[in-house]
């Protein structure tokens, strides 16, 4: 039976990592949109993805912004998971609770 309420530091691959790091993803940040997020409408057949909005109020490459999107995608094979991938968008009144999946 999957823990779907929980990823293990051993679950975060070093490719995934590396994207984290590009992308100015945290593991904190992952866990919790894994653990609090919405489902993800955009996920590929056979994939689930989870997404929650942060409050961000801080510069990412040189511009502001009040809010992180964090959008985590992933596989359940044989009772584990396999974390994706993880992406962020960075602006201000992304939609909460997957009523609109797009950003307003």
């Amino acid at each position: 039976m999957v823990d779907k309420k929980r990823i293990r530091n051993s679950d975060f691959h070093p490719h995934l990592r590396a994207r984290m790091i590009q992308r100015g993803i945290t593991k904190e940040e992952v866990k919790k949109t894994f653990k609090n997020g919405w489902k993800a409408n955009d996920a590929k057949p056979g994939t689930f993805g989870k997404v929650f909005v942060f409050p961000y109020n801080n510069d990412w490459e040189g511009k502001y912004y009040e809010e992180k999107e964090v959008r985590v995608y992933y596989k359940i094979t044989e009772g584990k998971i396999t974390l994706l991938t993880s992406i962020a968008k960075y602006g201000r009144n992304f939609p909460r609770g997957g009523i609109n999946e797009n950003r307003v």
